[in-house]
């Protein structure tokens, strides 16, 4: 549907039209595919020193201050099926939870799960990494707290009911497919669930005690998964 308003000169507007779509999906598919270009053709996305020098997460720079390695990781992907991947999912989930929350909503989980997924990693393995998989599962993460704030809605239930069979399937996927980092997952779907909640949806509202509770959790799970970051051996 395509709204159209006119303003005082009677002109046509399209702003309307504009925030209908999913524009922040988009951003963030485009920012993933100018990295990736500029990757491959300055040294390649599967070379080590260059993911490194691009900002992947690399815990012994992280210790050293380099923080922002928490954050850069997600638009950074390893090899041409690894982003083709994140992509398509991206861009069909990231539809679906943008139009649910609000595009700065959609913002705030892709991101804040992205960084709570490389604190788990940060945390919990000492091997190189990056991709938007971290935020990807925030993002089905909140998913499931529409399907626990939003009960009474069958529509919702029943989509939050199917990424929890798509959550299950992902992470059994993980614990058997070497070269996953799990714990990367698992901290971005705890974040995204935990988010979701801070947040709250453009179209009803969110339990004010539920939302705080969500709040202190997520701090001191953040806080907790840095602390471990810096002080494991690896």
């Amino acid at each position: 549907m395509i709204k159209l308003s006119i303003n005082g000169k009677g002109e046509i507007s399209f702003m309307g039209r504009l925030r209908d779509k999913p524009y922040m999906t988009y951003a963030l598919l485009g920012i993933m595919v100018l990295v990736y270009l500029l990757m491959t053709i300055s040294g390649g996305t599967e070379n080590v020193a260059n993911l490194v020098r691009f900002g992947a997460k690399y815990n012994p720079l992280i210790r050293a201050g380099e923080y922002w390695r928490l954050l850069t990781p997600i638009f950074i992907h390893i090899g041409f099926t690894h982003i083709l991947m994140n992509g398509i999912t991206l861009y069909f989930i990231g539809q679906y939870v943008e139009t649910l929350f609000g595009h700065w909503r959609f913002l705030l989980i892709f991101l804040v799960s992205g960084i709570a997924g490389n604190l788990a990693s940060f945390a919990f393995s000492p091997s190189l990494s990056a991709g938007a998989s971290t935020s990807i599962f925030g993002l089905f993460g909140a998913f499931m707290m529409l399907g626990e704030s939003f009960s009474r809605n069958q529509a919702i239930v029943s989509m939050a009911r199917t990424f929890l069979l798509f959550i299950v399937l992902n992470i059994a996927t993980d614990i058997f497919v070497s070269g996953i980092d799990i714990a990367s997952h698992l901290g971005g779907l705890v974040g995204g669930f935990l988010i979701a909640y801070v947040s709250g949806v453009t179209f009803g509202k969110v339990s004010l005690v539920k939302r705080i509770v969500a709040g202190i959790t997520l701090v001191v799970i953040i806080i907790a998964m840095f602390i471990m970051g810096m002080r494991s051996s690896f």
